[in-house]
This record gives structure tokens, sequence and C-alpha cells, in this order.
């Protein structure tokens, strides 16, 4: 696939996972429900790799490298993405992950030395003023609750988690270990890191079998997990974690449409300033200079 479909893949089905993934919110405890589902996307590709005879033996430091991204990226990521969805509306939180692009920049420029431009700062401001107006409304109707702020900080914790898990990912994929296993032991070790986390924390097995959940559990394993992971960090591969934060640029906005179609999200002056702020700022990251 060219770099326009990985991008649209990408982009088309992360939009609507944020919508999924509050089919899973209910009786099931979040741990639980981030565990199930890469647990059986990193199965399904186990089962992949193992009929396409693809190598799937690797070094022990290969194995930590591995990990260390599952727990980043699939783990904790999902884990903060799911209780804040819990707590405020699902396009608020792909709007605030948006914020990636930023993360993403800066870390590529302190681990792998790419320059930072000007264009680069001032983006990143006005993606910072930019959330913080969205999340003005929310905040000033749940201060009796905290719920909003709460919301806001779990989402921010999984947004650096994710950045950093993306750039485990590039450097894993410049060590030469293909997407296919990667995203295969990456899942599996998220999966466990997160059950081991759940129940060290007193969490139960818990597993509910109502339509809603399962056929959001399946869609989110399959084509949020799966296949929309497959095609970004294919993506992220050929042109970096920087470039390839085009597509968490236009994920929210169908997350928001889906929001406030699915959610009924009230939007204010300052979520309609905020989120223009948010594009101009990733416009201003993520274009690239005239040529003389």
């Amino acid at each position: 696939m060219n770099n326009l479909g990985l991008y649209l893949v990408a982009v088309l089905i992360w939009g609507s996972t944020w919508l999924a993934i509050t089919f899973q919110l209910g009786r099931v405890p979040p741990e639980m429900s981030v565990a199930y589902r890469f647990a059986l996307a990193g199965i399904i590709l186990l089962a992949w790799s193992v009929v396409r005879r693809l190598r799937l033996a690797y070094s022990w430091r290969e194995h930590a490298a591995m990990a260390a991204q599952g727990a980043l990226l699939f783990g904790l990521n999902y884990v903060c993405i799911y209780r804040a969805e819990g707590l405020i509306a699902s396009g608020l939180v792909a709007v605030t992950f948006s914020m990636i692009v930023f993360l993403n920049i800066f870390g590529v420029r302190l681990f792998f030395g790419t320059p930072l431009k000007p264009a680069t700062l001032a983006g990143a401001a006005c993606g910072v003023a930019g959330v913080v107006l969205i999340f003005l409304p929310e905040i000033s109707q749940a201060s009796a609750t905290g719920r909003a702020a709460l919301g806001l900080g779990y989402a921010l914790v999984g947004v650096v988690s994710a950045s950093l898990g993306n750039l485990l990912a590039a450097r894993n994929q410049r060590k030469g270990i293909p997407v296919v296993q990667l995203n295969t032991f990456g899942m599996l070790y998220g999966a466990a890191f997160v059950a081991i986390f759940a129940l060290a924390s007193g969490r139960t097995w818990t597993f509910e079998t109502s339509a809603p959940y399962v056929l959001s559990l399946v869609y989110l394993a399959v084509f949020g997990s799966i296949l929309a992971f497959g095609a970004y960090l294919t993506l992220l591969g050929r042109i970096g974690a920087d470039r390839a934060g085009y597509a968490n640029a236009a994920i929210p906005i169908v997350a928001l449409l889906m929001s406030t179609c699915f959610e009924g999200l009230h939007w204010h002056a300052a979520t309609v300033l905020g989120i223009l702020l948010c594009l101009a700022g990733n416009f201003l990251v993520l274009r690239r200079p005239a040529q003389a």
C-alpha cells in the first residue's frame, strides 16, 4: 500500500475507535478491556506470522525493546485513554491526543538529533493553547467533581506514553524488526503488562457478554489494533515519527464529528477557537517550507 493509503486507513479507523471505546466502559475494568483487546490482536497476529512462516526468533535485547514499546504504546497509553473516556467525551480525548504531533517532533530532536525549526515551537504553542481553550468550558462546568480535569490529566499521561512508544517503534524498525512481528510481540507484551498491573491493583477478572461490548472489542482488536497500527507503524517506518504525525492531526476531526453525533458533545465558542488553534498548530509543524 502506498503512503496515502496507509494514511487514510489510520485516520478513518482511528477516528472511529474513540467512539468504539465508549462501548468498552462499564462493568469490566478499563485495564481488563485493554488487556483483552491487545491479547486478542496479538494472538491473531501470532497465528498469521506462523502461517506465513515469518521470523519469530529474536534475542533477549530485541524482546526487551519490544516489551518496552508494548508497555508504553499498547499498555499505559490505552489504560489512560480508556480512563479518560470514562470521564470526558471521546472527541475531546482525541483532540488532546493530537498533541502527539508536537511530542513526536520534540522527541525525534532529543533522541535522534533532528533539527528543531522555529515553526515547530510556534505550532506547539498554538496546539497547547488550543487544548486549554477546548477544555475551559468542560472544566468550568465540572469544577465541582473535577471529572474534566482528571480526564484531561489521564489523556495527557496517555499522549506522552504514546509518543515515547512511537519513538521506540521507530528505533526498533531501524534495528530491522519488521512491523508485523513488532506489533505481534508488542501487543502481547502490552496485554501482559496491563494484566499484571490490574491484578496487582486488586482488579478481578470479569467479562461482559453483551453484543455492544463483544462487537466493539472485536472491532478494536482487528481494525483499531491490527490494521490501523499496522498501517501507521509502516508509515512511521517509511517517513519518520514526525511526518507520520499527519495522521494524528486529522484523526480528531473524524472523532469530534462522531462524538457530536453520538455522544451529544456541545460546542462552545472556546471549543471552536481551540480546535482552530490546534489545526493551525499542526499546519505550522507539518507543512513543508516552500522551495526556492
